[in-house]
Order: structure tokens, then sequence, then C-alpha cells
């Protein structure tokens, strides 16, 4: 029986590709979801994928992952830096959390070395482009055994 894991995505991510490449590079959004679906496939993990741009969306899409997911995957983009809601819905979730930024983080503004999210991620991508998804859902499937 395949497992399923939300892959939640924050503001402006829906841009990607058209949005500053030459940081976050020329993959769409719609290429990282096929890039999940594939590395979740070979986990025999099912994903839910999706992006807003609004912070009461992403939490109501962790509260359904409470009662629907074994794992979530998120990049939160700004809102790392910023929503203590975003940690407290996470902290009642208690399947793992992994936290996935296309950036290094720590090579950009020093607003950007915080992260509310991090206090309750299991681990954290960072640097990696859009293969840190893939990572991250690799090591969701080994985390869900």
């Amino acid at each position: 029986m395949s497992k399923t894991i939300y892959i939640l995505n924050g503001p402006n991510l829906n841009l990607l590709g058209k949005r500053q490449p030459e940081i976050y590079g020329k993959e769409t959004l719609e290429d990282v979801e096929a890039l999940c679906a594939a590395e979740a496939a070979s986990h025999d993990l099912d994903i839910v994928f999706a992006q807003s741009n609004h912070e009461g969306e992403i939490i109501d899409l962790i509260h359904e992952a409470r009662e629907k997911a074994a794992g979530i995957v998120i990049n939160p983009a700004a809102y790392t830096h910023t929503s203590v809601a975003i940690l407290d819905a996470l902290n009642t979730f208690e399947g793992p959390v992994i936290e996935v930024h296309i950036s290094q983080v720590h090579k950009r503004e020093a607003f950007r070395h915080h992260s509310y999210v991090s206090m309750r991620a299991d681990a954290v991508m960072a640097g990696f482009g859009v293969n840190g998804y893939r990572l991250a859902v690799a090591q969701m499937g080994h985390l869900l055994g």
C-alpha cells in the first residue's frame, strides 16, 4: 500500500522558470511536480502537489495533511522567514517534515538566514536547485520505509 506525501509550495513559486532564473533556474513548477511524481513512484509514494500565494491556504493544506498524509515536503518560500502560523500548523503534524529551498539561502541576504520552518523540519535541503525536491522525496521514502 502506498503512502501519500504532501508537497507544498509558497508564494511566487508559481512563477518558477520566469522569475529570477539566475537564482531559481529555468525549470517550471510543472517540471518540479513531474520530478517529484517520478521520484515518489520509485518509493511507492503518492503525492499531493500544491502551491499557494496565500498563507492561510498553506495552513489549510497542512491541516488537511494531518488526516491524509504520512509526510510533508514544504518550500515555504518567503513565509520561511516570517510565518509563525505555518510553524504552528506544522507542529500539529505528526509525520516527518522536510523543508526545501531552491537557492542556497545562507549565501543570500541576511534576513533569509532565519527559518521558522526549520524549527520543525526533520531535514532541510537548500542550494540543490529543483533537484532538492527530488532529494527530499527520496529522503521521505527512506523515512517512511
